[in-house]
């Protein structure tokens, strides 16, 4: 029995151990003592079921002691091997290693091993093994060795164990004896083998690595530690730091094995309750981050072929999992200090092998996450779970991760699935090594996100991306060769980002504009809701509607996928833009909070990018050079709200981001290395640009509001709203050879703009049976479309949209085809709608401050202007470089082509066609504007039909090069070159009419049959044809007029009464004047004052007054006679019509001042008296026109 068991003994240790014989092995009674000891490195490895691409280059054991049981004993006792230290390095392989493993040595022995689960093996399985330290060295290169500086070299971990203690359970993980443990396979397909591992102290040390000794900036370090790098971070050298200590834990292993002995499942769960580093400096998180990015792509490295050391003893599957239920991380150092906390983190690998490639698993679960920072005050949490209630939304199993790989351990593990009832972030990756060859895929990876709230401190969160782009950065083709094609889904179920300006910081100081405290802000918002991300060739693009894109063929559904194909969509249910002002509480849904500005909202949005290689080869550069790149963007309903405080908070924050992103281009660890895509145009630049592009923006509802300044309602009173549907933008450019042909289209179904109603305001203010948002407001249409879809769908024709552009421009390379420099233009604007007037356009600008009291610029918007030059958008109003002209005519056509890659000069061959069909100019004064709004038929459509207004049918304008031999006909008949590219213009106007106001009671009748009159017939005609001029003249301008044509297709009858006549007139001069007051402020605003002199703006602004003011006087007039003829009524029925009218016109225009008056007495801090007393002068006026309209029926 003795020598059975010495046998035994050394077949097991012959296995583990290097270049054994029997005459190192000697017992003495029940003990043997060995030292010294080389294990061998491919049974360690196939055992531990390490990944591929580490070897075992060390493992070597100081002293091993074997104490064995009594002889009686043996079968239910374990043999006890007590070790006092065992040393094993790991290192990676590098490429030319990967598959010169050699496991010759191990063939023999696996093959003996498999003829079944003999004595020996029942002896080995039930062996308690007690180690005093273990210390592993593992050494990762990132999947190359020269990447980038020494002092960027991923550093080499130290694992210390100590007291180890692996021993033999039953199924339970419970001591038993060895048969009781071996009962379990008995009525079993599999030999089962549970064994449990513990150990007292596990401590991490990361060492720098030794190439780092051998940079050269490591010379300039050794003056002092702390030292930083020209960026500010402690980046130059490491030399080394404590990650962990003092953790304990336990690990459950699982052994499945056939009948005949073969080796069928491993499976590894290492369970730690609790990871702490207490401290942790700056250079030791940048080298701890590099190291797991070195550790990540070693063990996903898709080069590697796993079955050149795929052993006897490896097993076709493996699982190794690790769970830690709490992890604390504390970085400490003299500018910052940040705290990580993590909840329930699981991590398993998976590997299923079929003797000729390995399909791999992970999955990594995480159950809460806190990141805090310390060292500001006060202390913020940077990350952390939303506060919503998400719950419903758990993270689901992708498909390729259910029943990936079978259970190894037998029963139901419960222990492990109670830590993960709940999920914050879930990440499932498959892989398939050796990388397969196109169309299969290389790499599926789904990462699934519960709600999030982030808080982007600045200085925090500028370190947090130092950090990350020391250790995070990957290189191209480092983990997956380039030709793999792999898929990524990103899932967020919600995310909210808060941004906290500081009150100190100058671009956020309220110096341009006085605010109450409670309007000003001090941080923003963003919520986005289901926010995804997918990129994979495979993927089906409905926005840029492929299958009808020739040029994209190899993108089409069903054809063959390669790495040449990138698509990538992007897309959220929801994302909204909140100011946060003094008065909101911070935490919780932004929705439910007090103080927060509605600023941005967006719905339905989607982002949808394809690009393709020209010649097939993988997709490595963005964007593909002469390749094809189609990228689209959709938005179904875009609301802006915004106020003078909101726009110009935005526009602070634009620049505060502007700082920021400069800021990190600088914290990259290759800042200094010039980007392809960076370089100037020039040269052969223009080869590394994609040979055909396309860019689409869809908005379907679109909505901006412009607020009133410094309003209590949190909404905001609304000052101009504009409102657009079905708004469709596609720009593109072609390489054809020698040019490139850029086009765009625009396309916009329907606009409306509403302002605010300045003379019906204190109507409004009491009115409790307001309707609709827009008459509840105060506001009126301006601008408007004519709503012709019900008539056009009628007569079964095409829709007609508000604004329909179309540009092509082909540009050549060379300035030797200048023939192929063209220009085609059309564009067509159509129903538009135009009401009010001056006199209104000037209450608006004094409305909106744009114009003070005294006609010049308004307070407001002096400073907001002073405020915009210094910050925000100063580079806007500085003078442009003067571009000096001529250096086409200067030089060699070599240098204009190395110079200038473009030929940017006036296009030889141009076509520009524009049409304005169907406007219409309503001429609207106080009396139109005070008319019709109270009524309760008033609409938009029926305003024209009040008031005097102009219209036409088609207004047409046509520009033109000449159409045969451009080259010939560039010279004039002098032989000199032309001074236009364009010969030929047409210039065409039909059914120009101008019509009164229609009655009231007609009004109401014209109303049952409006779909009549949205086409009008009739009108004057006008063409003219301008062509330049054949000889050229000292003082002429080089066009003359060769065509002029006017025609009347319909008699024209014109009947005007004298009221109506004077109407006109008094409307016409309050226009003229409130356009002299008008263009007299903006030449103020311009400051242009000077230079025109004070007489030439005082005359501007008294611009009509008693200009025509006696025309309908008596005195002006025949004795007898009117303006419209002889006179049909006496003399003191004139005189009293026209004061009446006169005095008509009178009262409106001084409601109308009350108006502007009132609101601006609103808007400042008056007091309310002030605001009383115009409220009554307004009311006696209302009471005067009614006096009127009672004198007028009397006349």
């Amino acid at each position: 029995m003795e020598s059975i068991l010495a046998r035994a003994l050394e077949y097991t240790l012959k296995y583990w151990l290097k270049s054994f014989n029997r005459d190192q092995f000697k017992l003495q009674g029940r003990t043997a003592q060995l030292s010294n000891l080389d294990i061998n490195g491919e049974a360690l490895h196939a055992s531990l079921g390490l990944p591929p691409a580490l070897n075992v280059t060390t493992a070597r054991v100081g002293k091993l002691e074997i104490i064995l049981p009594s002889l009686s004993n043996v079968q239910i006792e374990p043999i006890v091997v007590q070790i006092d230290r065992l040393d094993i390095v790991l290192e990676e392989n590098t490429d030319a290693d990967a598959s010169g493993v050699h496991n010759s040595s191990m063939s023999s022995t696996g093959a003996t091993k498999a003829n079944g689960y003999g004595y020996a093996d029942k002896i080995a399985d039930g062996m308690t093994i007690q180690v005093g330290t273990v210390n592993l060295l593992l050494e990762t290169h990132g999947g190359t060795r020269s990447r980038g500086g020494a002092v960027w070299a991923s550093p080499m971990a130290s694992i210390t164990m100590r007291n180890l203690l692996l021993y033999t359970t039953n199924e339970h993980w419970q001591v038993v004896n060895l048969k009781e443990a071996r009962d379990f396979s008995n009525d079993k397909k599999f030999i089962y083998v549970f064994r449990k591992l513990e150990w007292e102290n596990l401590s991490i040390d990361l060492l720098p690595h030794p190439d780092m000794f051998l940079d050269a900036n490591f010379a300039n370090t050794k003056e002092g530690y702390n030292m930083k790098d020209k960026h500010g971070a402690k980046r130059v050298f490491f030399g080394g730091e404590r990650f962990v200590d003092g953790i304990s834990g336990e690990a459950f292993i699982t052994i499945q094995r056939t009948t005949l002995n073969s080796p069928a499942g491993l499976e590894v769960q290492l369970h730690i309750t609790e990871a702490v580093c207490p401290a942790l400096s700056e250079p030791g998180l940048r080298a701890l981050l590099r190291f797991f990015t070195g550790f990540n792509i070693c063990i996903n490295r898709g080069d590697v072929n796993p079955n050149t050391q795929q052993l006897a003893e490896a097993a076709g599957r493996s699982l190794v999992s690790v769970m830690v239920d709490h992890i604390f991380i504390c970085i400490k150092d003299s500018e910052f200090q940040l705290e990580l906390l993590m909840q329930s983190l699981f991590f398993s690998r998976a590997s299923i092998s079929d003797g000729e490639r390995v399909q791999c698993l992970t999955r990594v679960l995480i159950g809460g996450f806190f990141l805090r920072d310390t060292f500001s005050r006060p202390t913020c949490t940077l990350v952390q779970p939303s506060m919503q209630d998400d719950s419903a939304n758990s993270s689901p199993v992708p498909d390729f991760g259910k029943n990936f790989c079978p259970p190894i351990y037998p029963l139901s593990d419960e222990m492990w699935k109670q830590n993960f009832s709940s999920t914050m972030i879930s990440l499932h990756l498959l892989q398939l090594l050796p990388t397969p060859k196109p169309p299969s895929f290389a790499s599926k990876t789904v990462v699934h996100c519960q709600p999030l709230m982030i808080h982007l401190q600045e200085e925090s969160c500028l370190r947090i991306a130092s950090f990350l782009a020391d250790g995070i950065t990957v290189d191209g083709g480092s983990v997956l060769p380039d030709f793999s094609i792999n898929s990524l889904v990103f899932k967020l179920n919600g995310l909210d980002v808060t941004v906290p300006l500081a009150a100190g910081q100058p671009e956020f100081q309220s110096r341009s504009l006085d605010l109450p405290s409670e309007c000003s802000f001090g941080g923003a918002r963003l919520h986005i809701r289901d926010l995804i991300l997918s990129q994979s060739p495979s993927l089906k693009m409905n926005l840029l509607n492929l299958e009808k894109d020739p040029v994209c063929f190899c993108l089409w559904k069903n054809q063959p996928i390669d790495a040449s194909q990138k698509k990538l969509t992007v897309g959220a249910s929801s994302i909204s833009l909140f100011l946060e002002t003094n008065s909101s509480t911070r935490g919780g849904d932004p929705h439910m909070n007090q103080g927060l500005w509605r600023c941005i909202e967006m719905e339905g949005i989607s982002f949808e990018l394809a690009m393709v290689t020209a010649d097939g080869s993988p997709l490595t550069i963005i964007p593909p050079p002469e390749g094809v790149v189609r990228v689209g963007t959709s938005c179904q309903k875009y609301i802006s709200n915004t106020s003078v405080e909101q726009l110009f908070f935005v526009l602070s924050l634009h620049t505060y981001f502007g700082r920021v992103s400069e800021r990190l281009t600088l914290l990259g660890k290759n800042c200094n290395v010039p980007e392809a895509g960076c370089k100037s145009i020039g040269g052969n630049s223009m080869i590394k640009a994609p040979g055909d592009t396309s860019v689409t923006l869809s908005v379907g509802e679109l909505q901006l509001r412009f607020l009133e300044s410094s309003s209590a309602d949190d909404q905001g009173v609304p000052l101009v709203c504009f409102k657009g549907d079905d708004l469709s933008i596609k720009v593109g450019h072609r390489t054809l050879g020698g040019a490139m042909a850029i086009s765009s289209t625009l396309r916009w179904e329907r606009i409306e703009v509403h302002c605010a109603d300045t003379l019906n305001n204190f109507r409004l203010e009491n009115r409790s049976d307001a309707v609709g948002s827009t008459e509840r407001h105060g506001l009126r249409a301006v601008l408007w479309i004519q709503d012709s879809r019900a008539s056009q769908l009628k007569h079964n024709s095409t829709t007609r949209p508000f604004l329909n552009v179309s540009v092509v421009h082909v540009i050549p390379y060379s300035a030797q085809d200048m023939e192929c420099h063209s220009l085609n233009v059309s564009a067509c604007v159509a129903g538009v709608r135009l009401g009010g007037g001056m006199n209104y356009a000037e209450s608006l600008l004094h409305r909106f401050g744009i114009l003070g009291p005294d006609g010049g610029p308004g307070e407001n918007l002096t400073r907001g202007l002073k405020h915009l030059a210094d910050g925000p958008l100063s580079k806007l109003f500085k003078a442009s470089p003067h571009v000096m002209d001529g250096s086409r005519q200067s030089g060699s056509i070599d240098e204009w082509n190395n110079s200038n890659p473009l030929n940017l000069s006036a296009p030889d061959d141009i076509d520009i066609s524009v049409e304005l069909k169907d406007w219409l100019f309503a001429l609207e004064g106080a009396r139109e504007m005070s008319n019709g709004f109270n009524s309760p038929e008033y609409r938009c459509s029926y305003r024209e039909e009040r008031s005097w207004h102009a219209t036409f049918g088609s207004l047409q304008v046509k520009a033109k090069s000449s159409s045969n031999h451009a080259t010939a006909r560039k010279f004039n008949s002098s032989g000199k070159e032309r001074k236009y590219p364009i010969e030929l213009i047409n210039i065409g106007m039909e059914n120009l009419q101008i019509l009164k106001p229609v009655a009231s009671q007609d009004l109401s009748a014209d109303h049952k049959i409006e779909e009549q009159a949205v086409y009008r017939r009739g009108g004057v005609n006008v063409a003219a044809d301008i062509v330049t001029s054949e000889y050229e003249f000292a003082d002429a301008t080089g066009w003359v007029f060769e065509n002029l044509k006017f025609s009347v297709d319909e008699p024209v009858e014109a009947v005007v009464k004298r009221d109506e006549l004077h109407h006109i007139y008094l409307l016409l001069n309050s226009e003229v004047e409130s356009a002299g007051r008008i263009a007299a402020g903006f030449l103020r605003i311009l400051k242009l004052e000077e230079s025109l002199g004070p007489a030439a703006i005082s005359q501007l602004s008294n611009l009509g007054t008693g200009s025509l003011d006696r025309i309908f006087t008596p005195e002006k007039m025949g004795r007898g006679t009117t303006i419209l003829g002889p006179s049909s009524a006496s003399p003191r029925s004139l005189d009293i019509k026209s004061i009446v009218v006169s005095l008509e016109e009178t009262i409106l225009d001084s409601k109308m001042k009350c108006a502007v008056i009132a609101t601006d007495l609103s808007s400042t801090e008056s007091s309310v008296k002030s605001l009383d007393n115009i409220k009554q002068l307004s009311e006696k006026l209302e009471t005067a026109q009614r006096l009127i309209n009672q004198l007028k029926t009397l006349t």
